[in-house]
C-alpha cells in the first residue's frame, strides 16, 4: 500500500468528492435496500450491476499495473489490488446507504467483488489479459452523454471481448486485429418509458469488433501510443463493433 499510497488517496479521494454531496442531501441513518438484479421491476434493469462491477474492474486494474510498476511485479500486488478496489467501493456504498431514496445494497457489493475477481483472475493466469477484456461501450444520444440519472446507464454497454491476438497460432494471423464480444445492454426502462407503458427490454448480444490495441498502438514506438492503447482494452470507441441482439 505504501508503493501506492498518493494513488490511492487520489482514487479514494475522488470516490469520496462525487459522494460528498449525499451528506447534505436530506441525509437518513444508514440502512440497507434490496435492489434485485436484472429483473424488469428493478430500475435500471441490472445495468447499474454490471456498471459497478466496472468501476471496482478499473479501480483494481489501475492499483495493479501502478503496483507493477512500483514494486518491481512483485508476488500477489493483483490480490492487494483487488482487496482494495473493493474497500473503496465498499466506503462509496456507505454514503448510498444514508440517501433518502437508496440503501446499502448487497447486490452492489457482490458485483464490486465480481469486478475484482475478475482483475484478479486476468492477472494471476498467465496470458489471461492477452485473450480477455471486460469492456464498455457507450452509444452517444442527443446529448453526447448524459452524466447522471437513467439515462446514462441506456446509452451503456457492457461485454466480454474474447481476442483472437491473444491465442497460439492466431497471434501473427489477420484475425489478431478482430475480436468476438458477447455481452449486455437494456432500454425503455426510463421513467417517461414506463409510464407510457413501453415495456423495458433486455438484451444479450453477440458480435465483432476490431481489436485497435493490436491494430494501431501495441507495436508503437511512442509510450504515449501504447498508453492510448491500453485504455482500448478497458473502453470500446462507440460504432466501432457490429452487435446482434440474442435475445428479445
Amino acid at each position: 500500500m505504501k508503493a501506492i499510497d498518493w494513488e490511492l488517496a487520489a482514487v479514494g479521494g475522488y470516490y469520496t468528492a462525487i459522494n460528498f454531496s449525499k451528506l447534505f442531501k436530506n441525509p437518513q441513518p444508514p440502512r440497507f435496500k434490496k435492489e434485485g438484479w436484472f429483473g424488469k421491476d428493478t430500475k435500471h434493469m441490472g445495468v447499474d450491476k454490471l456498471a459497478h462491477a466496472y468501476s471496482t474492474y478499473i479501480v483494481s486494474e489501475l492499483l495493479y499495473h501502478r503496483l507493477k510498476n512500483k514494486t518491481n511485479d512483485a508476488p500477489g500486488i493483483e490480490w492487494t489490488a483487488a482487496a482494495l478496489a473493493s474497500g473503496i467501493m465498499m466506503w462509496s456504498e456507505a454514503f448510498d446507504s444514508i440517501e433518502p431514496d437508496s440503501g446499502w445494497s448487497w447486490e452492489d457489493v457482490a458485483m464490486n467483488t465480481a469486478g475484482a475477481g475478475f482483475s484478479v483472475l486476468r492477472n494471476a493466469v498467465p496470458g489471461l489479459d492477452e485473450k480477455i477484456d471486460y469492456r464498455m461501450m457507450v452509444k452517444p444520444n442527443e446529448d453526447i452523454y448524459t452524466i447522471s440519472g437513467q439515462k446514462h446507464f441506456e446509452q451503456q454497454r457492457y461485454f466480454f471481448a474474447i481476442k483472437p491476438a491473444g491465442f497460439k497460432g492466431m497471434e501473427d494471423s489477420p484475425l489478431r486485429f478482430t475480436e468476438l464480444h458477447v455481452g449486455y445492454h437494456a432500454k425503455d426502462f426510463l421513467y417517461e418509458d414506463r409510464d407510457a407503458g413501453i415495456e423495458p427490454k433486455r438484451h444479450i448480444f453477440v458480435g465483432v469488433g476490431l481489436n485497435f490495441n493490436e491494430l494501431l498502438f501495441k507495436r508503437s514506438k511512442s509510450k504515449t501510443m501504447r498508453t492510448v492503447g491500453e485504455v482500448t482494452t478497458y473502453f470500446q470507441p462507440p460504432y466501432s463493433a457490429l452487435h446482434v441482439n440474442v435475445t428479445e
